[in-house]
């Protein structure tokens, strides 16, 4: 007897799987990523008057009858049980299929074969299983700096109301349900609060999480969970993160985000560290692109302002992506962005640059004209006090000069009268003989 039933199911399923006339089926298809769990639901409230058969590819891979569930069937199928060995579930009361920590070798046709003593009806339900691009380990990691921004990218675009949360180290910190979202507001979040103060910012097309200002107390393990259902399919994914911040001192962290160069000199910002370099490297200068780089693929200053601000003054290392200005000038002053994206993550890091005007030919002129000037002051002081002396010692001379000429004339006036006396006597004498 249990042979002739198996032989009719057997027909039966086969009957519903190519699709014969007759037969009422219905096509849905779902698309996840790797390691996701996904639902495939009967839509039916209990098992008790239905058989469920699910197939994979044609292949039976589970039976439920009443509360008797068999993973995979081997009553009514022989198949071996490697693929999906300790990762399917069967509801008991649905017949709903969970397949967890799915892969991209689970992805095909899962048919859902309803029976029950009134008919039967078959469902093809498509799963298209997408292998997303892991950095580092199976979770995703990623090293950044302190005061870098950092996004957290799940490689998903929705419009669906669907519940999402995130998690740093088990506590909620980030919640998307339907059109609304909030971050660290409600008592689930209340220990993640003071952390993230302000620092959290979600995509709610893309539900990726950004984490601004990142500190060393951020360094932990990020958890997202999506639950979504569209029709008889719900999916619930799970994706891991892992996020390690380097401490370094402030000194340090200046020394390599703010440069400071006289106009002429070159200035390089680095990088860092980088282990892929297929990663993506952008650079902007004040919100401007003017330089991105991935592997041995380089643009530079695609932009006319760019052309005409750093022409020909921009140079790429194309194994770190660090990137130098060569000649600098004082208009080169202001901020400097560097995004890398790199799988799962995307890394904004800011730099600051000043270029000060070189002015040792100014100091030097000044030097000059000031050496020149103190020596010509010591010049006409100089001049000045030996005209001075000359002078003093010419009129000391002159007052010699005029006490001595003084002096004789003098001397003179004090003989004319005793020459004029004897004179007279003379005469006197004379005229006496005379008489």
């Amino acid at each position: 007897m249990k042979k002739i039933i198996t032989f009719l199911l057997g027909y039966i399923c086969l009957f519903f799987l190519h699709g014969s006339s007759g037969v009422g089926s219905d096509e849905e298809s779902v698309s996840v990523m790797e390691r996701d769990s996904v639902t495939l639901h009967t839509g039916v409230k209990t098992t008790q008057k239905y058989d469920v058969i699910w197939f994979f590819n044609k292949t039976c891979i589970a039976r439920i009858s009443g509360n008797l569930s068999y993973i995979p069937i081997n009553v009514l199928c022989n198949i071996d049980n490697e693929r999906f060995r300790d990762r399917m579930v069967l509801d008991h009361q649905t017949g709903s299929l969970t397949i967890m920590n799915i892969t991209n070798t689970d992805s095909g046709e899962y048919n859902r074969v309803l029976l029950n003593s009134s008919g039967g009806s078959g469902t093809v339900i498509s799963v298209t299983v997408n292998v997303f691009f892991i950095v580092d380990t199976d979770r995703g990691s990623v090293s950044v700096m302190e005061g870098d921004s950092v996004t957290l990218l799940t490689g998903i675009q929705t419009n669906q109301p669907e519940m999402i949360k995130w998690y740093f180290n088990g506590f909620q910190i980030a919640v998307i349900t339907g059109d609304l979202s909030y971050t660290c507001t409600d008592v689930q979040c209340k220990d993640a609060d003071e952390r993230f103060r302000d620092r959290l910012k979600l995509d709610h097309q893309t539900v990726s999480l950004t984490i601004m200002n990142i500190t060393n107390t951020d360094s932990g393990l990020y958890q997202l969970e999506i639950n979504s259902r569209r029709g008889s399919i719900s999916t619930f994914s799970t994706r891991i993160f892992i996020v390690v911040v380097s401490g370094v001192s402030a000194a340090e962290r200046d020394e390599i985000k703010r440069k400071s160069v006289k106009e002429g000199e070159s200035v390089t910002l680095y990088t860092g560290e980088i282990k892929n370099p297929n990663d993506l490297k952008m650079w902007y200068f004040n919100e401007t692109l003017i330089a991105e780089i991935t592997g041995d693929q380089s643009k530079i200053c695609t932009d006319v302002r760019c052309e005409e601000r750093f022409r020909d003054r921009l140079e790429l290392d194309h194994q770190t992506g660090s990137l130098t200005i060569t000649n600098t000038r004082t208009t080169d002053s202001g901020d400097y962005k560097l995004n890398i994206t790199s799988g799962r993550f995307s890394i904004k890091r800011s730099f600051s640059v000043s270029v000060t005007a070189d002015r040792t030919g100014i100091y030097a002129a000044v030097s000059a004209v000031l050496m020149f000037l103190v020596a010509s002051a010591g010049l006409i002081y100089f001049c000045k006090c030996h005209s001075r002396r000359k002078y003093i010692k010419t009129q000391q001379s002159h007052q010699s000069n005029a006490v001595e000429d003084s002096s004789s004339n003098q001397s003179v006036e004090a003989n004319t009268p005793h020459e004029s006396s004897s004179n007279q006597t003379e005469s006197e004498a004379a005229s006496e003989t005379l008489t």
